[in-house]
C-alpha cells in the first residue's frame, strides 16, 4: 500500500509538474487554431487562417527573418570568441587566469535589463545608431560566457596530449586549432551554437532596447499585443514555440545522443 501510495505521488507530481509548465503553451497552441476572431472558449475550429495571416504578413514576415539572420550570425561569432578564449586559458599559463574566467563568465548572472541598458548607453556613448548589428552584439555579449563555459569543460588532458602529438609532429598552431582541437571539440560546439541560437531566437529585452525600425520577432510579437489577444498572435507564438523546440531536438538528436554513442 505505501509503495503504490507512493508511486502515485510522484506520478501526481510529476503530472502537476508538467501541466503547470506545458498548459500555457497548449493553450495558446489550440487557441492558434480558433476560427473566430476572439480566442476564448468555447473552441471554434481547427482554421489554418490565422497562420496564413501569419505569413501573408510582410512586417512579421520581416521579423521573422531578423529574427533567424540575428540568431545564426551572433550565434557563431559567440562560438568563435568563446572557443578562442577557452583555447586560451585552457593551453596557455596567462596571469590572472582565474580573473579572466570570472569576467567572461559574469554576464551569465547578470540580468539581461541591466545589459540592455548598457549596451544602450555605450551606443549612444560612441554614436551607433540602432540596428539589427546592435541587436546581434548584444546577443553575443549574453552568449559568449555560455560558449565559453560548456567548450572551457569540455577541454581535459586526454585532448592536450593528442595536441602535443600533433606539435611534435611538425603540425603548426592554427593547424592544432582547426585539424586537432575542434574535431574533438565539436560536440561543446555544436551545443554552444545550437543553445545560442534558441536563447538569441526569443530574445526581448537587449532586441526591444537596441532596436529601431528593423526589429526581431519577439518584439514584433510585442508590438501586436498592444491591440490585445487575438488569434493571430497566438498563431506567431506557436511559430516562434515550434522553432524553439525543433531546435532543442536537433540538438539532443545531432549532439548528445551521437555522443553518448
Amino acid at each position: 500500500m505505501q509503495t503504490r501510495r507512493g508511486r502515485f505521488l510522484i506520478v501526481g507530481y510529476v503530472a502537476a509538474l508538467y501541466g503547470f509548465i506545458y498548459l500555457p503553451v497548449l493553450v495558446l497552441l489550440l487557441f492558434s487554431f480558433q476560427g473566430s476572431r476572439v480566442p476564448v472558449p468555447p473552441f471554434n475550429g481547427p482554421s489554418l487562417k490565422w497562420y496564413a495571416a501569419v505569413f501573408a504578413d510582410a512586417r512579421v514576415m520581416d521579423a521573422l527573418a531578423n529574427s533567424v539572420v540575428v540568431a545564426v550570425l551572433s550565434s557563431v561569432v559567440a562560438v568563435v570568441l568563446g572557443f578562442l578564449a577557452a583555447y586560451a586559458l585552457a593551453r596557455h599559463r596567462i596571469p590572472m587566469r582565474r580573473l579572466f574566467e570570472s569576467l567572461i563568465t559574469a554576464p551569465l548572472t547578470v540580468s539581461y535589463l541591466i545589459i540592455a541598458m548598457g549596451l544602450l548607453i555605450t551606443f549612444n556613448a560612441i554614436g551607433v545608431p540602432k540596428s539589427l548589428l546592435t541587436i546581434g552584439i548584444g546577443h553575443v555579449v549574453i552568449n559568449l560566457p555560455l560558449c565559453f563555459a560548456i567548450t572551457y569543460s569540455q577541454m581535459g588532458d586526454h585532448q592536450a596530449n593528442i595536441e602535443r602529438a600533433a606539435r611534435d609532429l611538425g603540425a603548426r598552431e592554427w593547424q592544432v586549432m582547426l585539424l586537432v582541437t575542434v574535431p574533438l571539440l565539436w560536440p561543446a560546439l555544436f551545443a554552444g551554437f545550437f543553445l545560442s541560437m534558441t536563447f538569441s531566437w526569443d530574445e526581448f529585452i537587449i532586441a526591444f532596447m537596441v532596436s529601431r525600425f528593423d526589429v526581431t520577432l519577439p518584439v514584433e510579437i510585442w508590438s501586436m499585443l498592444r491591440s490585445g489577444l487575438n488569434p493571430k498572435t497566438n498563431a506567431v507564438g506557436s511559430v516562434v514555440f515550434i522553432i524553439s523546440i525543433v531546435t532543442v531536438l536537433a540538438l539532443d538528436l545531432i549532439v548528445f545522443r551521437r555522443r553518448a554513442a
